[in-house]
């Protein structure tokens, strides 16, 4: 539901699309960080438990993830724009440098433990986000809830991967 600041009345249905797609291509330039750091020999060879996910789970989780994260954003950039929207917006940019950077910290330098600080930090901007996100609007927020249960999941997995390859 868009609020009665909501400006897309405004704007063309061409220029909505457009910055979906610019929301979209945000999001996904997070993700492609992680084509320069892949898990390879040194993820192979770490201990992982029982519990730990097959590989091929996440492609399609993060793809979902990024996707619902950039409509999320979208949903609230149309709620009166830059603008309006300069405090949630900021913060879902700030999550988005703290998504990208975990890869290169966990699967590039080989730092479970760096990466596990630096995943509290994203657990704490995704949840803020979330939240700046709710007054503008509530599905954008609901949109983020998979994404901050995720980023739980892989902080827990992370401290445990940290613990067990010491």
């Amino acid at each position: 539901m868009l609020k009665a600041t909501d400006t897309t009345a405004r704007k063309s249905p061409v220029q909505s699309a457009l910055a979906l797609l610019g929301w979209l291509l945000l999001s996904f330039s997070a993700a492609s960080l992680g084509a320069l750091f892949l898990p390879g020999e040194w993820y192979a060879s770490l201990k992982k438990p029982s519990w730990n996910p097959p590989a091929w789970i996440f492609g399609p989780v993060w793809t979902a993830l990024y996707a619902m994260m950039a409509v999320a954003a979208w949903r609230v950039w149309r709620c009166g724009g830059w603008a309006a929207q300069r405090r949630p917006l900021t913060l879902f940019l700030v999550q988005l440098a703290l998504n990208a950077a975990w890869t290169p910290l966990f699967f590039g330098w080989h730092r479970p433990g760096l990466a596990f600080a630096e995943i509290v930090l994203l657990w704490v901007a995704i949840a803020a986000t979330l939240l700046a996100f709710r007054p503008a609007s509530r599905t954008a927020a609901w949109l983020l809830a998979p994404y901050l249960a995720w980023v739980s999941f892989a902080g827990v997995l992370n401290f445990t991967l940290w613990k067990l390859n010491p």
